[in-house]
């Protein structure tokens, strides 16, 4: 088996997988920028590193390498430079993003990764994989599902590499896919949605799954919604932001989104899932799918994690329920 190597390793969550993937005895190498830190870790885990940017020349560093899960972000700063040295290397690529332009970078590249053998899979963690698996899931109750609204309950603190990547997709502006189309929705409105505790203002916010809910579903018109509470973005900005949460702070706060479906007959459909704190679902189900790429569960071209791996893939991580109105 070709060796799993984890670009971003010293940072919070990167940190987190590095430590799972060897505790499973995946055959790991831990990479990115920092070499005094990867050397830190390196001699922590008692695994190989390497060093380096993500530009032009980074396929040279991909030798006997079969799946890069990439958790550096903001992922527009590394995904592009790191799909394409997979695809020149031949290595499968996943990572961890929420940033719907890396969606659509890796949906532009897929024909490309495809001829070369690669698969481009982003957002095996907590975004997409509960969500994407939600929307296939709600999917399938409704005849001719034509709707798809999906949203996300961000609770308690969130990292700063989170906040980084949640800039970017309010950069991307409000976005909805609309008759198949990806359109900008300047003027989208909130919304309310129960995650379990009564009706929620959420508001509407252009995440991944508006291309990898498109792909998996094959529903043409599909929106997104998050609301977010408590202290995830601290008064002083990012730079008052820490590292990421505590485990007692990730222990007091499960992670829920809602998806709701509706049919060409007006029927709707409506599912709740649950599960561990994103920050501790993200590095189990990230590495997860890495050892199932690694041991041939993977499709050339870009792909869903749904697609992949199916759609009962989100409830394999322990503590996950999907809950059906």
């Amino acid at each position: 088996m070709k060796k799993l190597m984890i670009y971003g390793a010293t940072g919070y969550t990167g940190r987190m997988a590095a430590e799972h993937a060897k505790a499973q005895g995946l055959d790991v190498v831990i990479a990115g920028r920092n070499g005094a830190r990867l050397a830190s870790l390196a001699a922590q885990l008692g695994v190989p590193y390497r060093v380096f940017t993500p530009d032009a020349q980074a396929a040279e560093s991909l030798d006997g390498i079969g799946v890069l899960l990439n958790f550096a972000g903001p992922f527009a700063q590394t995904a592009d430079a790191l799909m394409q040295a997979c695809i020149k290397a031949e290595v499968d690529y996943l990572d961890i993003t929420a940033e719907i332009n890396v969606y659509r970078l890796a949906e532009r590249l897929g024909a490309q990764a495809a001829e070369a053998g690669v698969m481009l899979l982003p957002g095996v963690g907590w975004d997409v994989v509960p969500t994407d698996c939600l929307a296939m899931h709600v999917a399938r109750r409704v005849r001719e599902p034509k709707s798809l609204s999906v949203a996300l309950q961000v609770a308690g603190a969130m990292s700063r590499g989170s906040a980084l990547s949640v800039s970017e997709i309010i950069g991307a502006g409000l976005l909805a896919r609309v008759d198949g189309q990806l359109v900008a929705t300047p003027d989208a409105q909130p919304r309310h949605f129960d995650f379990g505790d009564g009706p929620a203002l959420c508001a509407p916010l252009s995440f991944g799954d508006l291309v990898t809910g498109w792909h998996s579903t094959g529903i043409p018109n599909i929106a997104m919604f998050v609301n977010i509470t408590g202290d995830a973005f601290p008064e002083g900005g990012l730079l008052q932001l820490s590292d990421g949460p505590s485990a007692e702070q990730r222990e007091a706060h499960s992670a829920r989104a809602v998806a709701e479906v509706i049919g060409a007959d007006g029927t709707r459909a409506r599912s709740v899932i649950e599960t561990v704190n994103g920050y501790t679902y993200t590095p189990l189900a990230a590495v997860e799918a890495a050892r199932r790429v690694l041991n041939g569960d993977r499709q050339p071209g870009f792909e869903t994690p749904a697609r992949v791996f199916g759609v009962g893939f989100a409830r394999t991580i322990a503590g996950t329920t999907i809950t059906d109105d």
